[in-house]
């Protein structure tokens, strides 16, 4: 027997000792971070309401992966409808530490942060960001061009860096650690999946095109993003451009 299958099969009814019930306490649903470092506002869901009669059924039949972009730049609305579908939170109680998001995660445990490698987004710089999913804004983490960074990072995928956005999702495993012990590792590779339909999706709707990838250098793509690569490290990423 293949053992690495195992990974798939299901062992839920074998969950026990978790921390959870040791009663420690529930790790936080969003990183902290320096509130003196700059933060960029994004437009709210509201504007988005002009997206409420898209076809569903069109934007099924008509999602593919792309990788030819133009050189179009994202809005800042166009990249602010992208993050609220894919992380955005929709109720967050914080005496419980608990969050509900626009996708479903296991135990609504939610173990990723999106780090965004911006190419080409109108009135934003170029550089390296992550999501700040409670606030709805964005957290600078490094200004440059790292378009020649991410391609070497994914193993030499041009389009990569071609994109006007890399959506790059990280996952902090002791989130879903905490309450499913080693069940965790299967129910977070499920929510990956989750985050990126939702962007595949999304992206159509505004006439933008995705594709999802997971292969990639882990060190370089961890250190590209500043995470551990330990409690913290890249799962999955896609990038965005204009079709």
């Amino acid at each position: 027997m293949n053992k690495t299958r195992e990974f798939l099969k299901s062992r839920w009814h074998e969950i026990k000792n978790t921390d959870r019930q040791k009663g420690l306490p529930k790790p936080p649903v969003e990183k902290p971070y320096d509130k003196n470092s700059k933060i960029i506002d994004l437009p709210s869901f509201d504007e988005f309401s002009n997206l409420e009669n898209i076809n569903l059924v069109n934007l099924i039949l008509n999602r593919r992966s792309r990788r030819s972009f133009s050189d179009l730049p994202l809005t800042l609305k166009e990249l602010s409808f992208l993050l609220w579908s894919t992380q955005g939170v929709k109720k967050y109680i914080p005496e419980k530490e608990v969050v509900f998001r626009t996708v479903p995660s296991a135990g609504a445990c939610h173990p990723f942060e999106t780090y965004l490698v911006i190419n080409n987004v109108e009135n934003i710089e170029k550089g390296i960001y992550r999501y700040l999913s409670l606030e709805h804004k964005l957290l600078l983490i490094k200004l440059g061009d790292f378009s020649k960074e991410v391609i070497e990072a994914t193993l030499g995928q041009q389009f990569v860096g071609k994109s006007a956005v890399v959506f790059v999702w990280a996952a902090i495993p002791y989130r879903t650690e905490w309450k499913y012990a080693q069940e965790s590792y299967k129910a977070i590779a499920l929510d990956a999946g989750h985050i990126c339909q939702n962007l595949y999706l999304s992206a159509e709707a505004i006439k933008c095109g995705t594709c999802a990838v997971a292969a990639y250098d882990q060190e370089k793509m961890d250190k590209l993003i500043g995470v551990d690569g330990n409690d913290e490290f890249v799962v999955y990423l896609a990038p965005v451009g204009k079709i």
